[in-house]
């Protein structure tokens, strides 16, 4: 078997047993990069020589003793997460050459596990699309087929994990962003609870919903994965202050779920929530064909399946792209040319000009004044999607406006949360798609953004409740892949990994490759 092709339990264990090498490893990871990035264009920095190192340090740790789930394995990053010393550009031209001063959270906790970075993938600028095309640099391809998207924000990482690019990637999920691509990918894909894992390190879009997850080839992997990125971090507020339901992020995932033979019990006792109005008129009909004998098949497996209404799930949609184009619009103020962006301070706030400040630097003219700074600056730097959501969140939180629009939104939000809370009173999971379709050509949607926005419509409700929620593979439909989405509740993820890890088990859907 080509070592890129391992899982991460694969992969470790034979690490462990010294039968390959994390060199090794990493090489193999390196040279799939170089023989079909060029056709997918996930990846926008790779880092070679740093990649190498890191495999060596692992290597040697591992002769010294060292045991680790991670401990040399090969990954990558969704580049809206900061790497220290490696460009960090959220796929923007105003960060386009900006490297991170230090490592996010969940990238010291990789690093200290031993996992290593072979660099950046490919996203919608600042996480802003669901498609992976509204990237300043260049549109990422579905592996399974190249006029296809592979979904986004995280496009590029979902691509990544599938062709075989690295064993696992990390990727941000705020309202659908790993979940989607997972599912146009047919990738494993975690958005785990709200406060599970820190922000801390994000480049933030809206800060009430972002999480860091997972993309992984199963279901045991993302497990893996979620105990070594999940915990308190002083440095974000939002994390929870204890792990639920142990202090160890470890303890809190059962040893089964992170190894072979995890779910051979079945699903004896556990209740499953299909919500009928995730099952709606227009969706694709292969797609609803895969996900309800899906769901069957958990049957199979001895869930009870009982159907439940999600009402106020209509109101996701409208009440997400109110929320969230209000907290960009404040986010990405800080954009503003002098702290960051493309632009210096004007000349009457500088002690002395700067040579390296030029005009070409600038696209144009040095700016006089202050508010030339930021027109130039945000104008040259955000792309047609960042600027229409910062638009619109700056009108919903307008004078006048605030109540009718962003006020009415986290009332109903309340009432979206409320409307889980009282299903899972009676139900473990919920079973649903993770999309309404399969991956749609490239430029299909591009000039629909409300078209586009609605590819959000079985993922976001989640995201808004602050639930976990996973896709994994469960058919293929004009050979494009399908996601079936489990979303828990809050901090039980381990139920969700029950219930994927055992669903893998009795199919072979997360183990189709695509040919390229």
């Amino acid at each position: 078997m080509e070592l890129n092709r391992l899982t991460i339990k694969q992969a470790s264990d034979k690490l462990a047993k010294g039968e390959i090498s994390s060199v090794e490893l990493t090489k193999a990871c390196l040279e799939r990069i170089k023989q079909v990035d060029n056709k997918i264009k996930a990846c926008l920095t790779v880092c070679e020589k740093e990649a190498m190192k890191m495999a060596s340090d692992a290597d040697e740790r591992s002769k010294k003793g060292e045991k680790g789930d991670l401990l040399g394995i090969p990954c990558l990053i969704k580049d809206n997460i900061l790497t220290k010393g490696i460009n960090t550009t959220a796929a923007s031209r105003i960060l386009e050459n900006y490297i991170a001063p230090y490592d996010a959270t969940v990238i010291k906790k990789i690093k200290a596990a031993g996992a290593v970075i072979l660099g950046k993938t490919n996203l919608d600028e600042f996480a802003h699309g669901a498609s992976t095309e509204n990237s300043a640099f260049f549109p990422t391809h579905n592996p399974w087929n190249l006029d296809c998207v592979p979904g986004g924000s995280s496009g590029g990482s979902a691509a990544a994990v599938v062709a075989d690019m690295c064993i696992f990637a990390l990727g941000t999920d705020t309202g659908g962003s790993i979940r989607q691509p997972a599912s146009f990918c047919g990738v494993v894909g975690l958005k785990p609870s709200y406060g599970r894992s820190s922000r801390f390190g994000l480049i933030a879009m809206t800060s009430s919903t972002d999480v860091p997850g997972t993309l992984t080839k199963t279901a045991g992997d993302a497990a893996i994965v979620l105990k070594v990125i999940a915990g308190h971090d002083k440095k974000d507020a939002t994390t929870a202050p204890t792990p639920t339901p142990n202090p160890s992020p470890a303890a809190s995932l059962p040893a089964t779920l992170l190894g072979a033979g995890a779910g051979e019990g079945g699903l004896d006792g556990l209740r499953v929530g299909v919500p009928k109005e995730y099952f709606i008129d227009g969706m694709d009909k292969g797609v609803e064909q895969a996900v309800r004998e899906a769901i069957k098949k958990l049957a199979k497996l001895r869930a009870e399946v009982i159907e439940v209404s999600l009402p106020y799930t209509k109101y996701a949609v409208p009440v997400y792209y109110i929320i969230t184009p209000s907290e960009i619009s404040s986010n990405l103020a800080r954009f503003d040319g002098i702290k960051y962006g493309l632009a210096p301070p004007p000349a009457s706030l500088r002690s002395a000009p700067s040579p390296a400040h030029t005009s070409r630097e600038r696209g144009g003219s040095a700016a006089k004044t202050l508010m030339e700074v930021y027109t130039k600056t945000r104008g040259k730097g955000f792309g047609p999607e960042a600027k229409r959501r910062i638009m619109i969140g700056t009108y919903a939180l307008s004078a006048g406006y605030f109540d009718a629009y962003y006020l009415q939104a986290q009332k109903v939000r309340t009432k979206i949360i409320e409307d889980f809370d009282r299903v899972f009173s009676q139900v473990d999971v919920l079973a649903t798609p993770t999309s309404p379709n399969v991956a749609f050509k490239i430029g299909a949607k591009s000039n629909d953004p409300l078209e586009m926005y609605l590819e959000d419509i079985f993922v976001s409700g989640a995201s808004l409740a602050g639930l976990p929620a996973i896709s994994v593979p469960c058919g293929m439909v004009s050979n494009l892949p399908v996601g079936l989405q489990l979303i828990g509740k809050r901090f039980a993820e381990a139920t969700i990994f029950q219930i994927a890890r055992s669903y893998e088990q009795a199919t072979e859907w997360h183990q189709q490759k695509p040919k390229l």
